[in-house]
């Protein structure tokens, strides 16, 4: 194909138009056509798109030594690695680790068991060594009454179970001191209202018949129960513990006639006496933490493991896993 029959074919398609044969720039185009390169390339013969075939024998021996195998290993299923095994290395020292640590237990407990074992030899050997004089009540030197007791929680009393037997003893002296703010108020009480006399006459009573009577009936129980080990001592502690609880929910609702400024008898003065019903109201306030106290200590308070576990002595209860209330 040379330059003339493809500008014909171009003013046949309507490329060139005559517009473009009248301007300056026609001449260019024979220029460019008559150009050794131009004419060269246009001069070749070409084959159409429509008619290559890739698969044809000659283009085929182009491509024939080019062939990539297909792997063996395409054909096997793929695997998602999970996890990753530990080395022997590492399941040896995570071992190693496990019984160190286990044998640090038990080293512990076999020094806690032969700690309480030896503070129950030697509380043993002070209890047996001979009559202890007694110091309590702490009477002063030139009273004439001597003190009817023994106490001492440092040496008497487990380490386990020595905050527990102090709390029973504080819940004593805080009961004994509102069983005397009730006389005060049940003394305001009768002095609003003589008809109340009786409640001043029972709280009088209640001081001094409740406070001996609670510390022998319950403390003292709850003490030589701690202090040797005695299912008894446990047992009468709870039997009587249980009343007391009651009897502080009744002291707390204050029934009148019944000597105690509870609640019922501090707001029945609110109208007559407001300074009495005040007064009234704090001792009927001490009491409601009396019974809330006694309600937690009772719960608080269990029996020894030598106690439940008689062969299970020195203190052995704790250390195979017993709890102690100052555990929990």
């Amino acid at each position: 194909m040379n330059y003339l029959s493809f500008l014909g074919s171009c003013w046949n398609k309507g490329v060139i138009t005559e517009a473009a044969v009248q301007t300056d720039a026609f001449p260019f185009i024979f220029c460019v056509f008559q150009d050794d390169s131009v004419a060269q390339a246009t001069s070749g013969t070409t084959e159409s798109i429509g008619s290559y075939n890739p698969f044809s024998s000659t283009e085929m021996t182009k491509y024939s030594g080019t062939t990539i195998p297909v792997s063996a290993a395409s054909s096997q299923p793929a695997v998602l690695q999970t996890s990753v095994e530990q080395s022997p290395q590492a399941t040896a020292a995570a071992a190693q680790a496990k019984l160190e640590k286990q044998q640090e237990e038990l080293e512990r407990k076999a020094a806690e068991l032969e700690r309480k074992e030896q503070e129950m030899q030697n509380r043993n050997a002070r209890n047996t060594g001979g009559a202890k004089e007694n110091n309590w009540p702490p009477f002063p030197k030139f009273c004439p009454v001597n003190p009817c007791f023994y106490q001492d929680f440092e040496e008497e009393i487990s380490e386990d179970y020595r905050q527990i037997c102090k709390r029973m003893y504080y819940l004593w002296m805080y009961h004994s001191a509102t069983l005397f703010l009730n006389v005060l108020a049940c003394l305001a009480y009768f002095t609003a209202d003589a008809s109340y006399g009786v409640d001043f006459g029972l709280s009088i009573l209640w001081f001094m018949l409740f406070t001996p009577v609670s510390f022998i009936c319950w403390y003292r129980p709850v003490y030589k129960a701690f202090r040797s080990d005695s299912s008894f001592s446990f047992f009468f502690f709870f039997f009587v513990f249980f009343f007391q609880v009651v009897v502080y929910v009744i002291q707390t609702v204050g029934i009148p006639k019944w000597g105690n400024s509870g609640w019922i008898s501090a707001i029945s003065m609110i109208r007559t006496n407001l300074a009495v019903a005040v007064v009234m109201m704090v001792v009927a306030g001490f009491f409601t933490v009396n019974a809330i106290l006694a309600i937690i200590l009772l719960k608080m308070v269990r029996p020894t493991p030598t106690t439940v576990f008689p062969h299970l002595s020195g203190g052995r209860g704790a250390a195979v896993g017993w709890s102690t209330p100052d555990q929990k």
